[in-house]
């Protein structure tokens, strides 16, 4: 009878045991909320290092190109803005036209020896673009429909002299912009003649996409 009684009867769980399981419980959600912090911080120190590293290429790219283009800046010709050279339009052309100047010309011959040089050593192209002040071109040359025509033909002009120098055509291409994009007030001839430039801006040179890399 008393065998009965005592069988009938569950033995309570050890008090050690269920304090074992909760402890095992609160070390795995430790272990697992450090693993995700740690893995976080991690990933934050990889984004900040590459950040970084290419704050440091960058000005370790843009003293490279000044000090490839010493002579042209020294001289006062060209002017080297965030990676930008600058080249006004008095200098490489006659008001409204796309054909160069022979100071102009002097002055891209000074520039595509560094430039092809610069390029040589890195991964990139160079983007010519042609730039306008607010007048309308149609009024006094006809032989253009607007800015926008007047600047990529002054583009062109420059990247085929720049081609002929030296620059391997496969690092340089045109790009027209008219009157966008003004660096001064067009409601003066001071700010109009800033206005008219011709830009020369390395960059990164395109990627072949994927459809591309298979042909």
């Amino acid at each position: 009878m008393n065998d009965d009684v005592d069988a009938g009867l569950e033995t309570p769980a050890p008090v050690w045991a269920v304090f074992g399981d909760l402890m095992s419980a609160l070390l795995g959600a430790f272990v697992l909320i450090l693993v995700s912090v740690i893995g976080m911080q991690l990933q934050l120190s990889a984004r900040l290092e590459d950040e970084i590293r290419q704050r440091q290429q960058e000005t370790q790219r843009r003293q490279a190109l000044e000090q490839a283009l010493a002579g042209p800046l020294a001289a006062g010709r060209v002017t080297f803005v965030d990676g930008r050279i600058g080249i006004s339009g008095s200098v490489l052309f006659a008001l409204n036209s796309d054909q160069l100047q022979p100071a102009g010309r002097e002055v891209l011959h000074s520039l595509a020896r560094p430039l092809a040089e610069y390029l040589r050593a890195r991964d990139e192209v160079l983007m010519v673009s042609g730039f306008t002040d607010d007048r309308q071109v149609r009024d006094t040359n006809r032989r253009f429909a607007d800015n926008w025509e007047l600047s990529a033909q002054r583009a062109l002009t420059v990247t085929r002299a720049l081609i002929d120098e030296g620059v391997p055509s496969s690092s340089v291409f045109a790009a027209a912009f008219g009157e966008e994009q003004p660096v001064a007030s067009n409601a003066d001839a001071v700010g109009r003649a800033r206005n008219r430039r011709v830009e020369i801006t390395p960059t990164p040179r395109p990627k072949p996409r994927a459809d591309q890399a298979r042909e």
